[in-house]
């Protein structure tokens, strides 16, 4: 199984300090049945700015210590990349990474809101050839009071990713009702971690899944696997068709 949004770098952004903690982490992704993890340091962040020099030299590091305890996983480089006016330009000097060194960019709305110049973002990656990937928009508030702005965004060809936590109800009863309404509507493509820490922000990665499961979505989590899967083999991802969110199925858990 393949993770492809996770922060388990040291000491670079909001996720472990120390490449012992890192090092846990990993040994919680083998516990689980993960066997590959693209890590995804914040880039652009206003908070963490995570350049690409500081994520190849942690990266390597960790893989040190991976290669030391003969832990049968594998990383692959990458970031969770916040959006703004000059992305592009990262994206086109290779200053920004992609995940796993594929066309897919795993691409972080603000948690308040999807910013006017977001579908002009979206337009400009793919004329790159690449792909936007919405990181964890259950979790953005305008998101989750209008779900049809997300619906937007994948009309215009972004592909989106859940995070397991969400789904496992880490983060409350009414963003896992979200993440539900949303793969409901075909506008969930990929599933993530977004691990930070063994504590506060564990993986979840199998909790999620069973959660899916105990609601009868195997399809889904064959889906979410397979095109993590692709995503690190830089092939084309399954979509299935969008449909709209009905309102009153929203309006009956945001409070």
């Amino acid at each position: 199984m393949v993770d492809i949004h996770a922060h388990i770098l040291p000491g670079v952004d909001d996720g472990p300090e120390t490449l012992v903690e890192s090092l846990g982490l990993v040994y919680q992704a083998v516990k689980e049945g993960i066997t590959d993890i693209i890590v995804t340091p914040h880039a652009y962040h206003p908070q963490y700015n995570v350049l690409k020099e500081a994520v190849v030299e942690k990266y390597n590091n960790i893989k040190e210590e991976i290669a030391k305890e003969n832990l049968q996983i594998k990383l692959h480089l990458g970031q969770e990349i916040r959006i703004g006016d000059s992305i592009v330009e990262q994206l086109r000097d290779g200053s920004a990474l992609t995940l796993a060194g594929s066309k897919y960019v795993l691409l972080e709305l603000p948690s308040s809101n999807v910013p006017n110049y977001t579908i002009a973002i979206i337009q400009e990656i793919l004329s790159m050839g690449k792909v936007p990937v919405i990181a964890h928009p259950e979790r953005n508030k305008a998101i989750a009071e209008k779900p049809s702005r997300l619906l937007k965004l994948i009309n215009h060809g972004a592909i989106s990713q859940i995070t397991a936590g969400s789904l496992a109800g880490h983060f409350g009863k009414s963003i896992q009702k979200t993440s539900i309404q949303l793969i409901d509507c075909n506008l969930v493509h990929t599933y993530g971690s977004d691990v930070h820490s063994k504590k506060t922000r564990p993986f979840l990665f199998d909790a999620g899944l069973c959660y899916l499961e105990k609601q009868k979505k195997l399809d889904t989590v064959d889906i979410f696997l397979e095109n993590n899967a692709r995503i690190v083999e830089n092939k084309e991802v399954i979509l299935l068709e969008p449909t709209e969110p009905t309102p009153k199925k929203w309006w009956s858990f945001i409070g």
